[in-house]
């Protein structure tokens, strides 16, 4: 029963005792009004409304009246029609935002949600569980990260990981792409995505997957004396890495991809998008700036905990590095590739010399003895020369012309 539908049978209670008392001369009727809240002037036209029309008289005639702001029945029929025709299976929140922007429409989010929920469009959230203590958020933005991957169908037919990294003070989303599987290049790309657009985090909040720690028993602690290679450049940029012991501890992140889930797979179809370039193309255009203006939120304390990256080679330190032995012929051995140190000025040779291979994200590769880089290579392990090759026209010996140049460190790396 409806609050105000209870309030008129209480009313009719209340005026049966009221007028039995008055009619037996047990009250006068100031008292009676004064029993029901009313004034005398006012029992008395209860009194005949109730000669006229019984109990149901004093019934309140504006609840049978039709409000002027109800909606006319054709425009609830259209909005039920929009939604079941193109956008089936919508989140209410994510539906009233095209119905605004689209549609130009000018009901209320409410009025959309009951709307809907009483034609049996959507359903109604359940009742939340028991009351729980949150974790308050980061006081300051760049103070905490959270970075994480979530497998999806974002597509029919495809399942992709999709890699975020976010601010726990404001939800702001920094870095967002699509990968075919999460592992150590996806982090690297996307923290080499966060500092070079807002600078080096206080912390990094994680789960304990392997690519972020080395964890002896399965579900037990994380060795945080036994770094792996992106714990490694955590370390060596001095950014703390935080481990996760639960889906709970990571809730609002969680969070974040429960509503991914809901609202990309539907514009993902809207905009006919089928590859993982197209994806990954709207994902930076169009999504992560809809969202971030959508739902990130003011940080509690102003100001910025960001630290600038100063120097060069930031991709020489989100890679990872592996130690090796110069076998005779002056070749690494790498993961099946035999990597050719060509000749310089430096020494005669590198037999048996410990060198260290940098693999990168984009599957390149660079050998270093200790921190002089002694060749690039490509993902076939073939060197990048450090000239143009010589026309057969022109002679071996001659030295390079003025338009020559050397390459950049990684050319033509197009994974940063």
């Amino acid at each position: 029963m409806k609050p105000t539908e209870l309030l008129q049978e209480i009313r009719k209670m209340r005026f049966e005792e009221a007028y039995g008392a008055w009619t037996e001369k047990r009250l006068s009727q100031e008292e009676a009004a004064m029993l029901l809240g009313v004034c005398p002037r006012t029992f008395r036209r209860y009194i005949n409304r109730y000669h006229e029309n019984g109990l149901d008289g004093l019934i309140d005639k504006r609840l049978n009246q039709v409000s002027h702001r109800k909606a006319p029945a054709d425009e609830v029929l259209r909005l039920e029609a929009l939604y079941k025709e193109r956008y089936d299976g919508w989140s209410i929140k994510h539906f009233y935002q095209f119905y605004k922007e689209n549609h130009e429409g000018t009901r209320s989010y409410t009025w959309v949600r009951n709307t809907l929920q009483k034609a049996g469009l959507i359903q109604k959230a359940p009742a939340k569980g028991k009351h729980r203590r949150r974790r308050e958020r980061a006081p300051m933005k760049g103070m905490m990260l959270h970075q994480d991957g979530s497998t999806h169908e974002w597509v029919p037919g495809q399942h992709w990981d999709l890699i975020i990294t976010l601010d726990d003070a404001t939800s702001e989303h920094y870095s967002m792409f699509f990968v075919e599987e999460e592992g150590t290049a996806s982090s690297f790309q996307a923290l080499h995505e966060v500092i070079t657009t807002q600078g080096l985090p206080s912390s990094l909040y994680t789960d304990r997957g392997s690519h972020y720690w080395h964890t002896p028993k399965a579900g037990g602690k994380v060795d945080k004396q036994r770094l792996t290679q992106f714990g490694r450049a955590m370390k060596q940029l001095g950014i703390e890495m935080i481990p996760s012991y639960s889906p709970q501890a990571r809730g609002r992140c969680e969070r974040q991809f429960s509503t991914h889930q809901a609202r990309l797979p539907k514009e993902l179809a809207a905009a006919r998008i089928t590859t993982l370039d197209q994806a990954n193309l709207y994902l930076k255009k169009h999504y992560m700036p809809a969202f971030n203006r959508a739902f990130m939120v003011k940080a509690a304390v102003e100001g910025n905990a960001f630290v600038p990256y100063i120097g060069t080679g930031l991709e020489d330190i989100l890679c990872e590095q592996h130690e090796r032995t110069v076998n005779k012929d002056n070749c690494v051995a790498f993961r099946g590739l035999s990597l050719q140190i060509p000749a310089n000025q430096y020494r005669r040779h590198y037999v048996k010399a410990k060198v260290r291979v940098h693999y990168y994200p984009d599957s390149t590769l660079a050998l270093f003895h200790g921190p002089r880089k002694l060749a690039s290579y490509t993902a076939e392990g073939c060197p990048w020369e450090p000239f143009p090759p010589v026309c057969e026209a022109q002679s071996t010996n001659s030295p390079p012309s003025s338009g020559d140049r050397m390459p950049s460190a990684r050319e033509p790396s197009a994974a940063w």
